[in-house]
């Protein structure tokens, strides 16, 4: 079964965003889309329409038994991102399943406080998703 959710993960640090998350959920893999957003949670389904899925986007497989090696490619990105390659690893790595991930960070993208709370939500939601 595929399912799609939109997620909004709040920041409690003002020089942090808010984030909204798109997850497709599908079998043994996940695709998901991130962004800071303006977009209060009740709005935040409306977050993906204004985003950009092509600006860092790579997929990542999870090890094999016996390995810690994760098989990670990029699909697209701009000259001056790579944040979603380590990322889609550690996340296929954690879960088990294939990852394809979309980060489209823009200005924050220099930012590793920013990253580690998108990455530290991401992990929080997929928990709760994939119960």
């Amino acid at each position: 079964m595929i399912s799609t959710q939109v997620r909004y993960i709040p920041s409690d640090n003002p020089s942090i965003p808010a984030f909204a998350l798109q997850i497709t959920h599908m079998v043994d893999s996940c695709m998901i889309w991130a962004s800071p957003t303006e977009l209060l949670e009740g709005e935040v389904e409306k977050a993906p329409l204004s985003g950009s899925l092509c600006r860092d986007w790579s997929c990542a497989m999870p090890p094999k038994a016996g390995t810690t090696n994760t098989a990670t490619t990029s699909i697209f990105r701009t000259s001056n991102s790579d944040t979603s390659i380590p990322m889609a690893q550690r996340l296929a790595r954690r879960f088990g399943k294939q990852v394809f991930l979309s980060i489209d960070m823009q200005s924050y993208a220099g930012k590793p406080e920013v990253l580690l709370a998108l990455e530290k939500g991401i992990l929080h939601t997929l928990k709760a998703v994939l119960e």
